[in-house]
């Protein structure tokens, strides 16, 4: 079935003048924002040939996915692409905020441009920012985005296209609430590949009711990042070749022309660990799960690791650097840590229950 690189092979060779900007292109856009470009020298202005040329020789270890190093290897031969501006590079990782950051601008035409919001990378604080979703209603990267778009529409007066994939839909979203009401008329649209949802409080917000309507959401029909939290606006199913969580992955989203390929139905091991995660988020307070969560990361940090390849490189010795932790930590902590536990699979119980009755 085609996929984005099938789609580059067909379209790449016509215009946006000749061929308007579709959703598949969207999705191309959110995800450049996860390039490495803190490994390369970039200019104030950019486009996708000359960072082409630049990550040419950045070792794939530093992509986040293989296939981003793919590509963008694949957009820089294409006339759609290539001559692309890229500017406003933005990067943040504050490891004592718990806060990881990125985005960036693409000049589609004189009239429009596209804010790219970065998802979660490999960083273990990136992703105890994602947790941290679970009991805070703003996170650090959320601010950060609100801050990007008020400081980009500044600088440009074009209308803009909000996008990202994973943390990065959920950034973009957040950012289009939040901002003023001057900001909201110049956004075209806002589409979330994937990301969380949020809790309640933002949903009912004026904010968010202004902006309702132009909110995009597709998921794959295994989702499980995608339906975290709450979402007002209805969502499009993608089809996928891969399986469960690995759906996630947008490089597996299959498309037919310059649409994606939809599906009527959610699988029932999506909708299984969404009622799992929503009987756990009722059955808990904000403040035990953000004990639970720092508690362990406090624990997985002892290793010093700060990425997922640090923790891998030295996977045995870090298990024990952790389970010996675990053993010294105070009683309180460790019973907080079991009732959690004991909790979630309370919870995992009551939406199988739910699915028989």
């Amino acid at each position: 079935m085609p996929n984005v690189f099938d789609y580059i092979s067909w379209r790449g060779d016509l215009s946006f003048k000749q061929s308007n900007f579709n959703e598949i292109d969207n999705m191309i856009m959110s995800r450049l924002s996860y390039l490495p470009f803190e490994k390369i020298k970039l200019q104030e202005k950019e486009t996708i040939k000359t960072i082409a040329k630049k990550l040419k020789d950045v070792k794939e270890e530093y992509f986040n996915m293989p296939n981003d190093k793919n590509l963008i290897k694949e957009i820089e031969k294409s006339i759609r692409f290539k001559d692309l501006e890229i500017t406003d590079y933005c990067a943040i990782r504050d490891f004592n905020e718990q806060k990881q950051f990125v985005a960036i601008t693409i000049h589609l035409n004189d009239e429009e441009i596209y804010l790219s919001y970065g998802g979660t990378d490999n960083t273990l604080v990136g992703w105890k920012e994602d947790f941290n979703l679970s009991f805070m209603t703003h996170i650090p990267s959320q601010i950060e985005g609100l801050k990007y778009i008020k400081k980009i529409s500044k600088e440009y007066t074009q209308k803009m296209h909000l996008g990202g994939h994973s943390k990065g839909g959920n950034i973009a979203v957040y950012s289009a609430v939040f901002c003023p009401k001057k900001i909201q008329s110049r956004i075209i649209d806002i589409t979330n590949h994937d990301g969380p949802g949020f809790d309640k409080t933002i949903i009912e917000t004026e904010g968010y009711k202004r902006i309702l309507n132009k909110i995009y959401t597709y998921i794959p029909q295994s989702s499980v990042i995608g339906r975290l939290l709450e979402h007002e606006e209805k969502y499009k199913i993608v089809k996928s070749v891969q399986k469960g969580i690995m759906q996630h992955d947008i490089y597996s989203w299959q498309l037919l022309g310059t649409k994606f390929i939809k599906s009527n139905e959610i699988t029932n091991g999506s909708n299984m660990i969404n009622e799992t995660v929503r009987n756990w988020l009722k059955s808990t307070t904000p403040e035990q799960r953000k004990n639970f969560i720092n508690v362990m990361y406090e624990v997985v940090t002892t290793t010093k690791a700060k990425t997922f390849k640090d923790f891998t490189a030295s996977f045995a010795k870090n298990i024990g650097i952790i389970l010996k932790t675990y053993k010294n930590i105070d009683e309180k902590d460790k019973k907080m840590i079991g009732q959690m536990i004991f909790t979630f699979i309370g919870a995992a119980k009551d939406s199988i229950k739910e699915k028989i009755i």
